[in-house]
């Protein structure tokens, strides 16, 4: 009995002892747990605040050192104590975007100074205003930001303060994802119609930072803005996948301010670089400006060496989307620019490579320079050159040149109407309204000069097969023309970046005999600038091929490198470069001063689309030839299969040439040569010299001629007309009739001369310019140009183009006029017009024997003439 409770006993035991072990383990386990927890809490409250906010974050270090949200991608920015306080640079580029919205990829745009200041508990982004310079040793320089207005860009509260460094952490998606640092959506045009393409409203939910690539010296944020209008009156091009979703993606960049030796360099009227501009607000002087030209930061590494490699050259990447077969063109043309630069004491100054396909970079990274070369739905342009600064020295920082493809093309916009496609005003037209004021429009003027170029070369069915016509052949000079313009429009753009701007005058460097003398060219230069807008250079009739676009940096361009990159250049020594201005090769007008459009500018050797020192003489050389190509262009273009869209292209950039010579010859009657010589400077004339009387009437001859003469469209086939059919697409001609508006087109080219040639300015220019030189009165001009339109057929049967002429001349006679005086012309103006209108109607008046075409088209006049002038 005994023993078996025992036995029984024991297991009771030991299982009581095995229970109070497993409990004793699971207890140590529990408040081991505890303690791990607890510990863990403890390290938590331990951390601060700073490092809570951004613990689930990636850190992405450079400039301003940024955190990302590893779940949903928000952003937060760290500011250094060592930043507040400082200017940056702040600089944007567009990544990608549609033309409709006014911008498209490689677009510059904002390029400002801003600096970071604490408010309490606040951060602000504020742009300073870098217009104005004070001497500092002035006592008013204490007061400089007197009645100036900084721009608060954009304020954020600070999230956390790191106690050990005192970095400040403040949230960043405001900064980036919305228009505080910059306008993304372009305001209302004024006067506007109400179905222009309009973006809707930014979409918070669907704008999102594309990507972060920070660096020692820059930080950049690449954000998509998307903008949503649920239903859209203009659905936008085809480049618009669907205007209710319009996406443009933008790169900001917020850079270093560089620290270095750089010497800002003064800009002068006399030779033309791209400024930043600033007026000295303690000078006494009647020209206070403290302009600073834009350059590079260029310093030899021999100093003392006359010709010295820099330190850092100028450094151009080709984007690896370039066509190889024109990467050594683009290569080449960059190069040139190394000939201008040794006249500044630097050899190599410029290298070129060309981007791996390997490249871990891309091309928006600003601190590579990229020759870009892209194919667009819509190209804004061909080529396009831009610069970025630091907007208080004018040190050039970076740059890109943008290449469009469409240049190499035979294309021309299928959108514009035919009797607009390739006038002289079209280009200014289509330039988006958010570029700089200084954005060219070269390579859409250079891409209709080549197509003409084209046409002029297209064999015709009797010329020679290229394996007729030896090593100089047909095939051989189209390769000439393309490679030269290729060549041509980099050499342009590159000078942008460097720093010029336009030289409109530099066509006038050569005598009309000396243009197609390539001897003469190659040596020289065709013109004094690769900075202009020159005519293609075709040769006329009988004369021998030359160069069609000149290869290498003018006089001009050496001259004007020299002055803005001689390093430590002394106040004498580039008074004594400016001093040599007035020599003709070095001859200088920019945009400001250029005739381009009717009534603009005054001297009619800033021009586009002129060449050579005998303008005249080139322009009706020129009309000569577009005379010859009429008769043969219709066998040009007569490939089997082929739809005559090409010869209808090239009838456009035929026309538009001979629209180009009148509006050139156009441009001397009423003009005056400019000379923007210091006083007392060796070789200068006076600032104002009016065009002789013999040249102003020569150009009225020359517009008689080929441009108002009862036959002077006559040199267009009538059945070449018959063919100028556009190949249909779909419905492209649907609410448009498709034939082609051959009067329209023409009395658009005469219209566009009588615009420059009735123009307020000219006409009030002519009455001035009698008081220092000019011998062309007003009256004598008004007669000349009326019997120009009427005397021809004052007696007879008028023909429908001079019909169209006739009827455009009284009613801007009738403009100028005025029913009660129309306040844009002067006094004398009226008095000639009136004038000439009574004088129609003495030409006219008894008209008979005409047949009733003629009859409708005199009453008509009559009419008008008739209403201009009854007075109640």
């Amino acid at each position: 009995m005994r023993s078996r409770t025992l036995l029984w006993i024991l297991p009771l035991t030991l299982l009581l002892i095995v229970g109070c072990s497993s409990s004793a383990q699971m207890t140590d386990s529990s408040a081991s747990a505890q303690t791990a927890k607890q510990q863990a809490e403890n390290a938590d409250e331990e951390k601060s605040d700073f490092e809570k906010a951004i613990a689930k974050s990636d850190s992405l270090g450079g400039l301003f050192t940024v955190y990302r949200d590893t779940t949903d991608g928000s952003l937060q920015m760290a500011l250094a104590p060592s930043q507040i306080g400082q200017e940056y640079i702040y600089f944007t580029h567009t990544v990608d975007g549609v033309l409709e919205a006014g911008t498209f990829r490689g677009a510059y745009r904002d390029n400002t100074v801003f600096k970071v200041r604490r408010h309490y508990d606040q951060i602000e982004f504020v742009e300073v205003n870098t217009n104005f310079h004070f001497n500092d040793e002035s006592t008013l320089s204490r007061a400089s930001d007197a009645n100036v207005s900084p721009s608060v860009l954009h304020v954020e509260k600070i999230v956390a303060e790191n106690d050990s460094t005192g970095r400040l952490l403040i949230s960043a998606d405001d900064l980036f994802l919305t228009e505080s640092l910059t306008q993304v959506k372009p305001s209302p045009t004024p006067g506007g119609s109400p179905t222009d393409f309009k973006l809707g409203r930014q979409s918070q939910k669907k704008s999102k930072v594309e990507g972060v690539h920070n660096y020692p010296k820059n930080t950049d944020v690449v954000v998509d803005y998307v903008f949503e209008n649920p239903r859209p009156v203009n659905p936008g091009s085809d480049a618009v996948t669907d205007a209710r979703n319009v996406t443009i993606t933008l790169r900001h960049s917020l850079i270093e301010v560089p620290e270095n030796d750089f010497e800002p360099r003064f800009a002068d009227p006399r030779v033309g670089y791209f400024t930043q501009q600033k007026d000295n607000l303690t000078s006494t002087s009647a020209t206070p400006y403290h302009d600073l030209i834009n350059r590079w930061h260029l310093k030899k590494k021999n100093p003392d060496a006359e010709l010295s490699e820099p330190v850092e050259p100028i450094t151009w990447w080709i984007e690896n989307t370039t066509p190889e077969r024109i990467r050594p063109i683009i290569r080449d043309a960059v190069l040139e620019w190394n000939t201008a630069f040794r006249e500044a004491g630097f050899k190599n100054a410029i290298e070129v490579k060309v981007q791996p396909d390997t490249a871990s970079w891309d091309a928006g990274d600003i601190r590579y320079n990229v020759l870009r070369w892209t194919s667009s739905p819509n190209p804004p342009f061909s080529g396009y050159g831009p610069s970025f600064v630091n907007p208080r020295t004018g040190q050039i920082m970076g740059a890109d040149v943008m290449l469009e493809y469409a240049f190499l093309t035979n294309q021309v916009n299928q959108n514009k109407l035919f009797e607009e496609t390739g006038l002289p005003l079209q280009a200014a037209s289509e330039r988006p309204k958010t570029l700089p004021k200084h954005a060219c429009t070269l390579p859409g003027f250079l891409h209709m000069n080549t197509l003409f170029g084209k046409a002029a070369l297209t064999p015709t069915a009797a010329d020679p097969s290229p394996e007729q016509s030896g090593p100089s052949d047909l095939n051989g000079e189209m390769t000439q023309l393309m490679e030269e313009a290729l060549h041509y429009l980099a050499l342009h753009e590159v000078g942008h970046t460097l720093g010029l701007q336009h030289n409109m005058k530099a066509s006038q460097l050569h005598p009309t005999d000396e243009v197609h003398d390539a001897s003469v060219t190659r040596e020289e230069g065709l013109v004094g600038s690769v900075m202009d807008y020159p005519a293609v250079n075709v040769a006329p009739p009988d004369t021998d091929q030359g160069q069609y676009y000149t290869t290498r940096p003018g006089p001009y361009d050496v001259w004007a490198v020299e002055y803005g990159y001689t390093p430590d250049a002394s106040e004498e020594e580039l008074d004594a470069i400016l001093s040599r201005s007035t020599e003709p090769a070095l001859a200088f007008g920019n945009d400001a001063d250029d005739m381009r459009a009717p009534g603009k500018g005054i001297d009619p050797d800033v021009m586009i689309g002129d060449m050579s020192k005998e303008a005249l003489d080139y322009a009706e050389g020129r009309m000569q030839l577009v005379e010859g190509l009429m008769d043969d262009l219709l066998t040009k273009y007569e490939d089997p299969g082929q739809s005559y869209q090409e010869l209808r292209n090239a009838f456009l950039s035929v026309t538009g040439q001979h629209a180009q010579m009148a509006a050139v010859a156009s441009r001397y009657v009423g003009g005056v040569h400019v000379d923007r010589a210091l006083i007392g400077q060796e070789g200068a004339t006076e600032p104002y010299r009016p065009v002789p009387l013999k040249k102003q009437q020569r150009a009225l001859d020359l517009l008689n001629e080929y441009l108002f003469a009862p036959d002077a469209f006559e040199i267009i086939p009538n059945e070449l007309y018959r063919h100028l059919q556009p190949q249909r697409r779909g419905f492209n001609f649907f609410g448009a009739s498709e034939d082609p508006k051959v009067h329209a087109r023409v009395l658009g080219i005469q219209e566009n001369v009588l615009a420059h040639l009735l123009h307020p300015n000219v006409l009030e220019r002519m009455t001035d310019t009698r008081l220092y030189g000019n011998e062309y009165t007003l009256a004598a001009y008004m007669r000349d140009l009326t019997d120009a339109v009427f005397a021809a057929d004052a007696q007879g049967n008028v023909n429908t183009f001079r019909q169209n002429l006739q009827v455009s001349y009284v009613e801007s006679l009738a403009t100028v006029v005025g029913e009660e005086g129309d306040a844009r012309y002067d006094n004398v103006a009226q008095s000639a017009a009136l004038q000439s209108l009574q004088e129609i109607e003495r030409m006219i008046d008894r008209k008979r024997g005409v047949n009733a075409e003629t009859r409708a088209h005199t009453d008509h006049v009559l009419h008008l003439i008739d209403e201009a002038t009854a007075t109640e």
